[in-house]
């Protein structure tokens, strides 16, 4: 899937802004998190933001969007402010889901932004599932479920893409692969190391992307969403990307050298993006100076968002543990 198209100057400027939004996000996650500010677990995104940028030029708004625990920044694509996802890691009520997910879990219905799932692979057959029902009810709304490289090894993976296939779902199945899963190399956990050939047991049509590049990402979210759209089916896609930080805060990283993280860095792709802004003058340096600074107090208000925002309040802990709604077919 090579790019062979130009851009417009919108969409580079609409790929940088949010792309640098999600780098000094996590990157102040980052620094929250070694505060104490907040718990649990933390995974950070960086150096993966072309995954969400590339696709989310893309996509309708009433378009669909699953995925694993890595999941603050795919929000921002969707339109939520940041402020709700902090919120969220602090654990406060004005958080996207209301305080009780923390940052494996941000959700949001109306965004058609179902998840932030901590269960390793857990959110495969549920993406599955969200293009049946779409299908089900005659739309043409299409779903994107990511996950990652570890994720595929279970067996749920092979079941949701071999029932998507049989019902030509509109669902398309994106690999984030950043090379270590939990901190196993692929090519310790499997023979097969090209992992978009995993899609040909089921004849499901299958691509590797250059997930670094921008570019290449839209273009082979528009090839598969057209191809959904039209009612034919899945597409499997192996994002090749790298993650600049640990598998978590907790992350020693002691499975790969400093020269090889040094190394990907220089396929930055919020850097490659800035480089094509300058080169084509989309922007002056006053301009993008401006975007640094937007983004800047974007991700300072969220702080201060959720260090004034209220902590749940504790009878409100059972409430949304079960849908609320009427059974008439219950017998007196």
């Amino acid at each position: 899937m090579a790019n062979k198209k130009k851009y417009s100057k919108e969409t580079y400027l609409y790929w940088y802004e949010l792309m640098l939004l999600c780098r000094r996000f996590e990157e102040k996650c980052g620094q929250l998190y070694t505060m104490q500010k907040f718990g649990g677990f933390c995974h950070l995104y960086i150096g993966q933001e072309a995954l969400v940028a590339g696709s989310e030029s893309v996509l309708r708004r009433d378009d669909r969007v699953i995925t694993a625990y890595r999941n603050h920044v795919h929000p921002f694509g969707r339109g939520m402010h940041p402020k709700y996802v902090m919120a969220e890691l602090y654990g406060k009520s004005t958080g996207c889901s209301g305080g009780k997910g923390g940052s494996m879990h941000m959700f949001s219905k109306e965004l058609s932004f179902f998840g932030g799932h901590g269960i390793v692979g857990g959110q495969i057959p549920l993406g599955a599932g969200i293009a049946f029902a779409d299908k089900y009810r005659g739309g043409d709304q299409v779903t994107l479920c990511y996950m990652g490289d570890g994720a595929i090894r279970q067996g749920a993976f092979h079941e949701a893409l071999n029932m998507a296939m049989t019902w030509k779902l509109p669902v398309i199945f994106i690999i984030e692969n950043n090379k270590y899963a939990m901190g196993t190399s692929v090519e310790r956990t499997s023979n097969v190391t090209e992992l978009y050939k995993l899609g040909s047991a089921f004849e499901m049509p299958s691509f590797p992307v250059d997930g670094m590049r921008v570019e290449a990402v839209h273009e082979a979210i528009e090839e598969a969403v057209d191809r959904a759209r039209k009612g034919d089916g899945p597409t499997l896609l192996e994002m090749n990307t790298y993650r600049y930080k640990g598998h978590s805060m907790s992350d020693p990283q002691k499975y790969r050298s400093k020269e090889e993280v040094e190394e990907y860095k220089k396929l930055d792709p919020i850097e490659l993006v800035l480089e094509t802004i300058q080169k084509n003058k989309y922007a002056t340096e006053a301009e993008i100076e401006a975007i640094n600074e937007k983004v800047k107090a974007l991700v300072e208000e969220s702080v201060q968002f959720a260090e004034e925002s209220p902590a749940p309040e504790p009878e409100k802990l059972y409430v949304g543990v079960y849908a609320e709604a009427d059974y008439p077919f219950i017998m007196e």
